[in-house]
């Protein structure tokens, strides 16, 4: 197997464009021993690990429907706008079942980063130190966006949404000692954060979490800080980047079907398109 890293952004429904790229490499059989992915980047590799080629475009359009997937009731009962319990146990153990076995059979790392609430930094978790139920709860803290999802509580931390933290887990791969690494990005190339404009209601909602909410402030900076730090990466031939080459028109909270196939099939087609370099930089045939 290839010695290098595979690092999945978030981006909610935009994640449909990672869904694309990951399927195209099942297809062509190109496996990571190290994955690593926060929030919906989380959730794709998820299935791209247990080798379910098609599940993660399945289980983010197929349901778009149906009332327990996506709404503002959801918001208004407590539960989040995304049905968090439909998402995450309703579809996984039933409707489009997760192949568990697959999961754990599979040999490489797959790594899910999450932010500690209380400290606001990030924290990861290996999916072969997990069971099967805590597996989907990791994945389920590292995709409760702020605001319109509970904070999750697991073995006694208090968890969210993993790209508050970190939104590109570039280094953490890095650090683990993947030195060559290609990343999925869910945004275009001269996309930048703006400054975080909710800061009262960050106080306000999570004024028992003052660590959350300094990462929150803070986000739009680290964010973009890790943008420069891939691109210096990208110049010296360190990186391989497939980042979606004009600006998306689908939202984080998108629920037209039509955008998200195409947004799918975008990621499908640019990672077919790339695959030459993808082979080259990694120096398989």
């Amino acid at each position: 197997m290839i010695k290098a890293g595979l690092v999945l952004e978030g981006g909610g429904m935009r994640g449909l464009y990672t869904t694309g790229v990951l399927d195209f490499f099942m297809e062509k059989e190109l496996y990571f021993p190290y994955v690593i992915g926060v929030s919906a980047g989380a959730c794709h590799g998820a299935s791209y690990i247990s080798k379910q080629q098609g599940r993660g475009k399945a289980v983010n359009i197929d349901y778009l429907d149906h009332p327990e997937y996506l709404g503002y009731k959801n918001l208004i009962t407590g539960k989040g706008l995304f049905g968090m319990d439909f998402i995450f146990d309703q579809i996984p153990n039933k409707l489009n079942p997760y192949d568990y076995e697959a999961c754990y059979e599979n040999e490489s790392k797959f790594i899910i980063g999450a932010s500690n609430c209380e400290t606001g930094e990030a924290i990861y978790y290996d999916k072969d130190s997990l069971n099967e139920k805590e597996l989907l709860t990791v994945i389920r803290a590292s995709s409760s966006l702020p605001f319109l999802a509970p904070i999750v509580d697991f073995k006694g931390d208090k968890l969210l949404d993993g790209g508050i933290s970190d939104p590109i887990p570039i280094r953490k791969s890095i650090k683990d000692g993947y030195k060559k690494n290609v990343i999925i990005l869910t945004r275009n190339l001269t996309y930048r954060k703006t400054p975080f404009k909710g800061k009262w209601i960050a106080k306000l909602l999570y004024k028992s979490y003052p660590g959350i909410v300094d990462a929150l402030l803070n986000r739009y900076q680290l964010y973009n800080q890790t943008l420069d730090y891939i691109e210096k990466l990208e110049e010296k031939g360190q990186v391989f980047v497939i980042r979606p080459k004009q600006e998306l028109q689908v939202k984080r909270i998108e629920k037209d079907a039509n955008k998200l196939v195409d947004l799918y099939n975008q990621g499908y087609q640019e990672a077919k398109n790339s695959y030459k370099e993808i082979t080259d930089y990694l120096k398989i045939k």
